[in-house]
């Protein structure tokens, strides 16, 4: 019987017909240390590697029958896939479940930090009565009529343009290449330059996957070319923004606010951000939903099935 190996244990429900068809380990407690799984995984036929657990390349070598890496997440950043495809390796992901969680959490940035949702809400908690309320108090920007860039138009960032257009806005996109005119007519989206995207958005969203390529994609040089009133929104990877230059950005002016998931240096943001009235943060909470975990651990779970059975499709990662 084929052996599964699982970095961390939640949501039996998804992995219930996984656990009937194959030798399924999870770990007694919460998850597994990297040691641990190092230990284990000379026995196993599968790796299931959740979250940001690292897949590195010593890991990959102790994996002597290791056959399929499947990630529960649509990123993989945190597995070496060079070196597992070179050594023959398949590497999955999850795309399917988190790409309509990701993009509402994308849109409710954009709305909380236009209209200074979350910041109104801290300071009537905080200050009460002392909070200036008023007829021009508060005023924030309306994202109706106005223009989205999103540098990566996959399936996050699909979803993301179907859900601005209903709202009323101008979608612009930045690729590695243009979508098929068909797809940008039904889509209402149009392909620009990053240097078009950057000066003629009014809000900024980053859905391409973080690899060496995207890495500080939104830096110094790039926020000096958005618009002083321009918002910036990162539900990708921390790294796609260099945060340094960022704060630099939002305290001269040079734009106008930012609402962000992740964060550049692990889970928290620099400490200058927690500061900033014009900045709405998330802990990474993209695809934190209850059906949303279930949907991505059945696709785990239907990927592996698919590599083994071949009887469902599988959601191959074809190169870094």
């Amino acid at each position: 019987m084929k052996k599964i190996l699982v970095t961390f244990d939640m949501f039996r429900e998804g992995f219930a017909e996984l656990e009937n068809k194959y030798e399924v380990t999870f770990p007694k407690g919460r998850d597994f240390s990297y040691d641990e799984i190092s230990e284990m995984i000379p026995q196993y036929d599968v790796l299931c590697s959740m979250f940001d657990f690292p897949v590195d390349k010593a890991l990959i070598d102790r994996g002597v029958n290791l056959k399929l890496i499947a990630n529960y997440a649509v990123g993989y950043n945190n597995i070496d896939v060079a070196y597992a495809l070179s050594k023959g390796l398949t590497v999955a992901n999850t795309p399917d479940p988190v790409t309509a969680p990701t993009a509402n959490l994308a849109l409710g940035l954009m709305l909380d930090t236009a209209r200074r949702i979350t910041e109104c809400d801290r300071k009537l908690r905080t200050l009460g009565k002392a909070m200036k309320v008023g007829v021009l108090e508060n005023l924030g920007v309306s994202i109706t009529g106005q223009t989205l860039g999103i540098i990566g138009l996959g399936r996050i960032g699909k979803a993301l343009c179907k859900r601005a257009r209903a709202c009323g806005m101008n979608v612009i996109y930045n690729n590695r290449r243009p979508l098929y005119i068909e797809e940008e007519t039904k889509l209402g989206a149009s392909f620009v330059s990053m240097e078009e995207l950057l000066a003629q958005s009014d809000f900024v969203s980053l859905n391409v996957p973080y690899n060496q390529d995207t890495y500080h994609i939104i830096g110094e040089p790039e926020l000096k070319q958005m618009k002083p009133s321009a918002i910036l929104i990162n539900t990708g990877r921390g790294p796609l923004v260099d945060e340094h230059a960022l704060v630099k950005a939002l305290q001269e002016g040079i734009i106008r606010g930012a609402g962000l998931d992740v964060f550049e240096f692990g889970d928290y943001p620099l400490p200058e951000l927690l500061e900033m009235d014009n900045v709405v943060l998330t802990p990474h909470i993209g695809t934190q939903t209850m059906d949303a975990r279930i949907a991505m651990a059945r696709a785990v779970a239907n990927n592996v099935i698919g590599f083994l059975e071949g009887d469902r499709a599988v959601s191959r990662v074809l190169r870094p």
